[in-house]
């Protein structure tokens, strides 16, 4: 792995551990095997080493949800996948918690990938909805970007309930009650309209 990448993977796993506040050139140096000299070399500073990292954990976080979104099924075998994903619920998601680094909210620039993420997350579930509706899935009833909101809501909820308690419990629980709500709004496969 070359010394940048080096510094942007110490920098994600730093940044996910600690914060913003929390992760020092000299830490990220040391985590990276690198001197300082090639640290400054590569990248400005501090917050432009950030800004690599963030946006490299949003475009792998994007990566991973479409795997499962994307792939074959009805909605809500793509949503319900989504949900039931295997995760490291007790580390919490590494672009949801830095929503919670004041000093990443604080700086547009940082935020902005966060920001980018969770939208393009929001629409892609509800786009997901949207289909399922036009394929005869799912209920015309329900409002795609409100249950895109609430896929969301419930994930990265989950993640700091299980945090708080230690235990992948509320996640889990969070999760099985998303998919109990949204099953009496699946559509009877008999009264699908073919090719939607």
């Amino acid at each position: 792995m070359s010394t940048p990448e080096r510094l942007i993977e110490a920098t994600r796993e730093l940044l996910w551990e600690r914060g913003y506040v929390g992760t020092s050139p000299k830490a990220i140096q040391q985590q990276a095997g690198a001197g300082q000299g090639s640290m400054y070399h590569h990248f400005t500073g501090k917050s432009d080493l950030a800004l690599a990292a963030v946006r490299r954990t949003a475009e792998e976080l994007r990566a991973s949800a479409e795997v499962t979104l994307g792939g074959d099924g009805t909605a809500y075998e793509r949503i319900s996948g989504y949900l039931l994903r295997e995760r490291d619920v007790l580390r919490g998601c590494p672009v949801g918690r830095l929503t919670m680094d004041p000093d990443i909210i604080a700086d547009d620039e940082l935020r902005a990938p966060v920001d980018e993420t969770l939208d393009w997350l929001r629409g892609r579930l509800a786009a997901i909805v949207q289909e399922g509706q036009k394929r005869g899935e799912l209920s015309p009833a329900l409002v795609p970007a409100d249950i895109a909101a609430t896929v969301v809501a419930t994930v990265q909820g989950g993640y700091v309930l299980a945090r708080a308690s230690g235990s992948t419990a509320p996640f889990d629980a969070g999760v099985r009650g998303l998919l109990a709500l949204l099953t009496p709004h699946l559509r009877d496969a008999s009264r699908r309209r073919p090719g939607g």
